[in-house]
């Protein structure tokens, strides 16, 4: 923070009528260990707050609040032979990263301020102790603990979305930072004519939120920067795009990583994605011209969920990686439903990011997406995708264009049991002769759809809609969840 920020800052804190959870005032240094306590109390305080940072500040008055100035010089302070900031930072659990600064708030009058991020899913604890503020005085978590308990719940933190990417900015910095434009031709609104209009309406999307100044959130940042380099924390989260010569990695052919926020770079990205899919050379009876190996909504959807369903506390990005006979798309963490629920089910971690990407029609409705993946790899008779969870990632993978003769049967088990999820979600119900429909297999090798649908049957994926029909010609099937 630049000296005039600090300044402003500071009137900020004083103009609260009383010192709260998150922040107390002090004239002068005390001891070492107090400074570690409050550290610890002033975090887990702004985690019960709900709020960014709590503050220690040296020079004003608790009661008053009057600005009086102190003589603890923050940035030179030692304790004994070490750096006083060295030595706090060793005996708190976590290691967090707080802040120092040294500034004079007037002629005479210097100010010292630790900066303390809240404390994230835990309590910040100093020589194995948690602290809390309690009015004005400083005592142990332990004798709290409803307030305790709210520190480890994860839903009392600071959403990722809300987290702060970039402070301190003035407008023009906000507008030179993000691409506000693409914000209003998405949602087809006209462009404000004077800069204040722009920026309330990213503060009413949560996309920026302003204090003395203003803050870009991570969801601005992540899905407006112009340039995600200028964000440290969140360019490790571009996607990245890789294309491998066979079906292996062992020869990369070429490589793309985004350089944008998600929505500012979603159509440049899907546009040089298909321009490295390989086109159909024969697709059952269907396309024979020009065409994609995979349908480009297709794409287009699993991308959007990837960049919606990822857990942006895992380490990773969003990846495509396009093969000679597949494509896959991974995401850091694993889904919060079962794989098999897809289709029926949807509840994501992200919900601010996925609102805000819906209106922007970078994606389906809830729970739609998966739909039109699974009713166009059926239009383009591919083989049905395939979902992997793995350790910490999952993967979707779009297969190119199989023979039903060439699916093992897997292939046709899975491809029957999406089949018959989206027939039901459709308030409709698989038949034999709605699946030999989905593998172009005809009336006259109806036995071959039958054959396929015992195969699903006996790995309970589907289920009779009527067992006490003895029609074979007319039964009709639903999934296992039905």
């Amino acid at each position: 923070m630049t000296e005039t920020e600090l300044k402003l800052l500071l009137k900020e804190l004083v103009s609260y009528s009383q010192e709260t959870e998150w922040l107390e005032f002090k004239l002068n240094f005390h001891s070492n260990e107090e400074i570690g306590e409050r550290i610890s109390a002033l975090a887990n305080g702004a985690c019960l707050s709900k709020k960014q940072y709590g503050f220690l500040v040296f020079g004003v008055e608790d009661k008053s609040h009057n600005i009086k100035g102190t003589t603890f010089k923050v940035k030179t302070a030692t304790k004994g032979k070490e750096d006083l900031e060295h030595w706090l930072i060793q005996r708190l659990d976590p290691k967090i990263d707080f802040k120092t600064y040294e500034f004079e708030y007037s002629e005479g009058i210097n100010i010292s301020m630790y900066l303390i991020p809240a404390a994230i899913n835990r309590p910040v604890k100093f020589f194995h102790n948690s602290y809390i503020r309690i009015g004005s005085y400083t005592r142990l978590l332990k004798d709290f603990p409803d307030k305790e308990s709210k520190i480890w719940n994860r839903k009392d933190n600071i959403k990722f979305e809300l987290q702060l990417a970039k402070e301190n900015l003035d407008a023009d910095s906000i507008v030179s930072l993000l691409d506000t434009q693409s914000y209003f031709d998405l949602l087809k609104l006209p462009y404000p004519s004077n800069r204040e209009g722009v920026i309330d309406k990213f503060i009413s999307e949560n996309l920026i939120i302003k204090t003395t100044k203003y803050s870009i959130t991570n969801l601005g940042a992540i899905l407006f920067a112009k340039d995600l380099e200028e964000f440290p924390d969140l360019k490790r989260k571009a996607i990245r795009v890789i294309v491998y010569k066979n079906n292996n990695k062992i020869e990369t052919v070429r490589e793309q990583i985004g350089g944008k926020g998600y929505v500012s770079g979603y159509q440049g990205l899907i546009d040089w994605v298909n321009s490295q899919l390989p086109a159909n050379e024969e697709i059952g009876k269907a396309f024979r011209d020009d065409k994609r190996m995979y349908p480009e909504i297709a794409v287009r959807e699993l991308l959007a969920n990837a960049i919606i369903h990822q857990d942006f506390e895992e380490k990773g990005f969003p990846m495509v990686e396009i093969f000679s006979d597949r494509i896959e798309i991974t995401n850091p963490g694993i889904p919060l439903i079962t794989p098999e629920r897809f289709i029926d089910e949807y509840q994501s971690r992200n919900d601010m990011l996925a609102d805000l990407m819906r209106r922007l029609g970078i994606c389906e409705e809830k729970g739609s997406g998966i739909d039109k993946v699974i009713s166009y790899n059926e239009m383009y008779q591919l083989p049905a995708p395939d979902i992997l969870i793995q350790e910490k990632h999952t993967k979707v993978i779009m297969y190119s264009y199989k023979t039903l003769n060439q699916m093992d049967k897997k292939d046709k088990i899975r491809a029957c049991y999406q089949h018959c999820c989206l027939k039901y979600v459709s308030n409709d119900k698989m038949t034999n002769q709605s699946l030999r429909e989905r593998f172009k297999i005809e009336s006259k090798n109806a036995a071959i759809a039958t054959r396929i649908m015992k195969e699903a049957l006996k790995t309970n994926v589907i289920k009779e809609d009527d067992p006490e029909s003895n029609s074979r010609k007319y039964k009709k099937y639903i999934p296992f969840w039905a």
